[in-house]
């Protein structure tokens, strides 16, 4: 029996600052404990943050004497399609999940990763600035005027898939609106995100799931390559820490991807 094909979690958005590469290292380390093999690879040859993120995790893992779950990685630093699908083949063998962090910002090999997702994960903070790479708004009713050229190249992608889905056998392509750091919004303008996001869903297909509030505590543990889930190489953990753990787990679980059969949940207790 052939095994299947390396599950494709596409981190893509073509802005920065929304949360896309932290999010993306704390999902991989979470499938990590739960046992499943995961590769990671950072589009984004300039900036690196997942690719430095990791890379700070494995030193730690040195410094430190320590084993902690982990995922192989790399950076893609190719000019041509091709190359990036060799690098994406050959990282992903026997692995169960290939983990894509592209840059944020309009890309020729972000677009390709993106387009071949299975899970594509889109991160949003809560603001019409970062709702209008997906969709134009109204400025007086706030209704959708029209979609992004973002979202209309992943709409495709996604009929296309779905057109495919029973030769290739891959399962139709998951497309997840990830909406960080919440809970600093007022009410009303709240509101008004909810129902665009509500109609826009609708309309292009894809899910809602709630992310990751704005904490000091993510950027804190850049350096070392710790995540939250590392609990037991933390030191004492605050409050917020603990909020902020949960909330990555209801991430995880709103993300509904396919876990092995093989895996099982090894977080610390």
């Amino acid at each position: 029996m052939l095994s299947q094909p390396a599950h494709r979690i596409v981190f893509a958005n073509e802005k920065g600052g929304t949360g896309k590469s932290t999010t993306a290292v704390h999902v991989a380390i979470a499938l990590a404990y739960r046992g499943a093999k995961v590769a990671a690879l950072d589009l984004d040859p300039r900036q690196r943050t997942l690719f430095r993120y990791l890379e700070n995790r494995s030193e730690t893992e040195r410094r430190r004497d320590i084993s902690l779950p982990g995922a192989s990685y790399d950076v893609f630093t190719g000019e041509s399609v091709a190359e990036l699908d060799e690098l994406s083949a050959s990282l992903a063998q026997g692995c169960d999940f290939l983990i894509f962090d592209t840059p944020g910002r309009d890309d020729e090999f972000a677009r390709h990763a993106a387009t071949g997702a299975d899970t594509l994960v889109t991160p949003l903070n809560d603001s019409f600035v970062d709702f209008d790479l997906i969709g134009q708004v109204d400025a007086e009713s706030f209704k959708v005027r029209r979609l992004s050229f973002y979202a209309e190249l992943i709409w495709e992608a996604r009929k296309k898939r779905a057109m495919a889905t029973i030769e290739d056998q891959r399962r139709e392509m998951d497309w997840v609106v990830v909406r960080n750091r919440t809970h600093h919004l007022e009410a009303r303008n709240q509101k008004r995100i909810d129902e665009a996001l509500s109609e826009l869903s609708k309309r292009v297909g894809f899910r809602v799931a709630k992310g990751l509030s704005e904490r000091v505590i993510y950027r804190e543990l850049f350096p070392s390559g710790l995540t939250l889930l590392d609990k037991g190489h933390l030191g004492e953990l605050g409050t917020s820490h603990l909020i902020a753990r949960q909330e990555l787990r209801g991430l995880i679980s709103g993300l509904n991807l396919p876990m092995p059969a093989t895996a099982q949940d090894v977080e610390p207790a």
